[in-house]
Parts: C-alpha cells; sequence; structure tokens
C-alpha cells in the first residue's frame, strides 16, 4: 500500500501516523508538503493529519483546505481512492467540500485532550472491516473544535445512507449525555463521503497501535486499509 501524508504549515501529528502506517501496515508512507500540486505515482491512502494548519487561523482547516495539493487530493477521491483525515484533517476535509457539514467550537467552549470510547457503526468500508459491527473501541481525543454540525436535509442523508463512521459512546456503548465530549449532533465522531472511500473522525487511532500508551485500538484502522 502506497500512502502519502500531506503536511501544512501548523501539522503536528505526520509523524504518529507515518509511524502507525510503517508499523502496522509494513510500508512506509511518503511525506508530501501542502504547496506541491501533485500527489506521488500510484498513491492509494492520502491521510491528513491532525494539528493546528495555518494556526486555526480563520476557521480550523480554512486555509489548508484550498492549499494546492488539495487539487490533487480532490482528482485522488474522485478516481476512487482512499482518504483518511484526522482531526485537523477532518476538518480541512469538510473545508475543502470532500465532506458535508462544519465542526464548530466544542459545546463547552473549553479543548478536551482524553480518551474517548468510540462506536463502530458499519464495518463493510475499507477503514473498519478489522472490526465486529458496533464494536466499542477505546482511542483517545484532542481538540477544541470537534462539535460536528450540518443541517437537517444532510443529517438525514447521513444517516439514510450510512455514512456515520463512528459515534461517541460510554464504554458499554451507549451513546448521548457525557459520552459525547464535544455537543456533536447525533454524537458524530466520524463521517464518510458518499461512496465511503473518504473517511474524516476527530479521535485519534494513529496514537493507540502500542500497548506502551494505552491501547492498541486504533490498529484495526490501519489493519483495515491493508486489507482494502
Amino acid at each position: 500500500m502506497k500512502a502519502a501524508i500531506i503536511t501544512f504549515p501548523g501539522s503536528n501529528r505526520e509523524g504518529d501516523v507515518f509511524r502507525a502506517l510503517a508499523d502496522v501496515t509494513g510500508h512506509k508512507p511518503v511525506h508530501v508538503w501542502h504547496a506541491d500540486y501533485e500527489l506521488p505515482a500510484g498513491t492509494d491512502l492520502v491521510v491528513l493529519p491532525g494539528g493546528f494548519s495555518y494556526g486555526d487561523y480563520l476557521r480550523c482547516g480554512a486555509i489548508a483546505g484550498r492549499a494546492h495539493i488539495m487539487q490533487a487530493v480532490k482528482a485522488h477521491a474522485a478516481r476512487g481512492g482512499l482518504v483518511l483525515g484526522i482531526c485537523n484533517g477532518f476538518q480541512i476535509l469538510v473545508e475543502s467540500g470532500l465532506l458535508p457539514g462544519v465542526l464548530m467550537r466544542n459545546a463547552n467552549l473549553r479543548f478536551v485532550c482524553r480518551m474517548q470510547h468510540l462506536r463502530v457503526e458499519r464495518t463493510d468500508t475499507p477503514f473498519t472491516r478489522a472490526y465486529q459491527p458496533h464494536q466499542v473501541i477505546k482511542v483517545c481525543i484532542a481538540h477544541g473544535e470537534g462539535n460536528y454540525i450540518a443541517d437537517d436535509e444532510t443529517m438525514a442523508r447521513l444517516e439514510g445512507e450510512g455514512l456515520v463512521a463512528f459515534r461517541y459512546c460510554d464504554g458499554a456503548g451507549m451513546v448521548g449525555g457525557a459520552a459525547n465530549p464535544n455537543g456533536s449532533l447525533h454524537d458524530i465522531a466520524g463521517i464518510y463521503a458518499s461512496d465511503r472511500r473518504v473517511l474524516g473522525l476527530m479521535p485519534h487511532p494513529e496514537n493507540l497501535i502500542d500497548p506502551l500508551v494505552g491501547g492498541i485500538d486504533g490498529r484495526g484502522l490501519f489493519k483495515s486499509l491493508l486489507a482494502a
């Protein structure tokens, strides 16, 4: 699997994603700079990592979503290529138009950094085949603008077409209430594009691949990508 990690000014999780991909898949990804115009030939997967691209000026991901390289990322997605946006990468995907909706300030107006349970909503996608239906996994979150909001029509489409990838939940898989760390509508932690080959999610699976740091539930996502 040939993966490309896009680095923007202010990205800070590109190294974590590199390690996760190299460790789990056995293939070292390549780094691509935001000002480049093309992806490496033969790219299978594009990853937009977490961080604070362009210092989160204007809106989180707004400037990065209009960077030169994003035209190549859009073309890659249009060809059916895989795209993964994590945290700030999710924000970039919505700002670029590759995913619908918007990510707003957390409902409590505070940055949240903690371990978090997620419920896997479906397992027939390139990102989730290594999991079980409605499996509860534990990863971590670290964001101040993770509150997913969309209009009623968009929410109906996401739910109706099964495009919700992960929901915030408690350890028993129950959603709602204190299990939702940021106020996201329908407890959404991640969504797919209509073809389910573009995924944006706020939590960080790349940081939970080694038991030394608290768990390995993030490995399933990268195993799924390798199998796909």
